[in-house]
């Protein structure tokens, strides 16, 4: 197991995390706390400590801390948001003034949205598409009709585009702290007043927005601790999942609009087609992540249900991971992301040593997209700090790890297959293959579905959605398979 970080008593902690009555770890120059939910930090910007207020300040009344649990209570015909699935990123953030001596807030979103248009449009898909103009064109003009959280969510990701070019340019980093609170702010309150056919569009482009502003963020993490000091350790991204679990939550909720949007639809096409094999009739490239598997949660005490979602999360991850390793160059390792169950994610947030191998293996496939701006050096990095979390001598997940920190230490643009575990060159040939037989959209009808069939079940049952999935994917993999695996294993 991974060894539990000792404990110590927080004198020194930023003020955001004082105002929250929240342990800070102290860890310079951002927090844990503050890195973990995308929020500035006094540590890093002393001049922002003045605008957080103390604990015996009261909170602003409009402060969204009640985001994660949207109401949608409002509007009968709209499909609620699962009460348990949490906004991604940040939580209760504060708006930052857009001030400075040399530009003014309309001269700085004037920039900003020039460079969206112009160059950010560009990054946001791995394989040039038809949503690449859609990025460009139909989303900036679908955020002057009035979706404001829209325009501040392409606002906030341009700003972090131009600020991963000049890393120390202030005003970036406000404006992109500034209009990213500020989506959230008004992107919570219309998820609480219900989604329907006139925000569904709106609403979708920018919970993807937000995802991504996420996943990006993780490129300024700064780990200034003490390598010594194994207290301070290594964060996991958790807001990578919790943001696009949240975009699989609004797609789920409102796919009765978004399945006819000439919008939504070539933005979810661009996927790669999801070409999953849970048979476990043939041999895989990840299947060692499985080993052991029965007996880890074959527990005395433990609860059969929970021991069949927990099967069946690793199980649907791995897959996951062996349909990435074969197509990497088209994004598809993103895909793993939104498509790993919720009972994955608590896995993940236990820090289970299953789980964090195969995230560990997950970063890996990120290699592949290294050159993109905001994926660059995240699989070093990430691997590096999951490897971190265990002991060289743990003869069982240790031996597990090599692969993934093998590729993360890799110098060069081109891993040979004889590493990497696959023929690059096939990826085409695989990738025509799993299209002629599926598509992106296919695999968001079939979610769709399984949210509607649910929507009457307890909200203590909220993964009936992953066993239903899980078994669909199942009956699918039964079929005569798409292709092989050459992996060498």
């Amino acid at each position: 197991m991974p060894p539990r970080r000792s404990h110590k008593k927080s004198r020194a902690g930023c003020r955001r995390c004082k105002s929250r009555k929240i342990k800070c770890d102290e860890v310079h120059p951002r927090c844990g706390n503050c890195t973990k939910h995308g929020v500035a930090c006094d540590f890093e910007y002393p001049a922002i400590a003045d605008s957080i207020p103390l604990p015996d300040t009261p909170r602003p009344a409009t402060s969204i801390s009640d985001c994660d649990s949207p109401s949608t209570a409002t509007n009968p015909s709209t499909p609620p948001i699962d009460m348990s699935t949490p906004l991604p990123m940040y939580r209760n953030p504060e708006p930052l003034p857009l001030t400075g001596t040399s530009k003014s807030p309309r001269l700085m979103e004037l920039k900003l949205l020039h460079n969206f248009t112009t160059l950010t449009c560009q990054t946001l898909t791995i394989s040039p598409s038809v949503s690449e103009k859609i990025w460009r064109d139909t989303v900036p003009n679908l955020a002057f009709t009035g979706a404001n959280f829209l325009a501040d969510a392409l606002l906030a990701v341009s700003a972090l585009h131009l600020r991963s070019r000049s890393p120390q340019d202030q005003e970036l980093v406000r404006a992109s702290h500034a209009y990213m609170a500020s989506t959230l702010s008004e992107y919570g309150a219309n998820l609480s007043k219900g989604i329907n056919e006139q925000n569904a569009e709106a609403l979708f482009l920018t919970a993807s927005l937000i995802a991504f502003q996420s996943t990006a963020s993780r490129i300024f993490f700064r780990d200034d601790s003490d390598p010594k000091d194994r207290s301070e350790g290594y964060a996991l991204p958790l807001s990578w999942f919790h943001s696009f679990q949240g975009v699989k939550a609004v797609v789920a909720s409102s796919w009765q609009w978004l399945r006819h949007s000439s919008v939504v639809i070539p933005i979810i096409e661009a996927q790669p087609a999801l070409n999953l094999d849970l048979s476990g009739q043939n041999i895989n490239f990840f299947e060692h992540l499985l080993f052991g598997l029965e007996e880890e949660i074959a527990g005395p005490g433990d609860d059969i249900e929970d021991q069949v979602l927990t099967r069946q999360a690793y199980q649907h991850a791995v897959a996951v991971l062996d349909w990435a390793h074969k197509i990497p160059h088209t994004g598809a390792p993103l895909v793993f992301l939104a498509t790993v169950s919720r009972r994955f994610v608590e896995l993940l947030e236990a820090r289970r040593p299953r789980a964090l191998a195969i995230l560990a293996s997950y970063f890996a496939l990120l290699k592949c997209l290294d050159s993109v701006w905001w994926l660059k050096g995240v699989a070093r990095r990430e691997i590096l700090g999951i490897v971190s979390l265990f002991d060289p001598d743990d003869g069982e997940w240790w031996p597990r790890l090599q692969w993934p920190l093998q590729i993360a230490l890799f110098e060069g643009d081109d891993i040979p297959p004889e590493i990497w575990g696959a023929n690059w060159h096939a990826e085409r040939t695989v990738l025509e293959q799993a299209n002629q037989n599926s598509s992106f959209v296919s695999h968001i009808e079939l979610l769709s579905q399984m949210f509607s069939a649910i929507q009457q079940l307890p909200p203590t049952m909220p993964d009936a959605l992953d066993a239903v999935a899980h078994s669909n994917a199942l009956a699918r993999s039964k079929m005569p398979p798409q292709y092989e695996d050459h992996s060498p294993h």
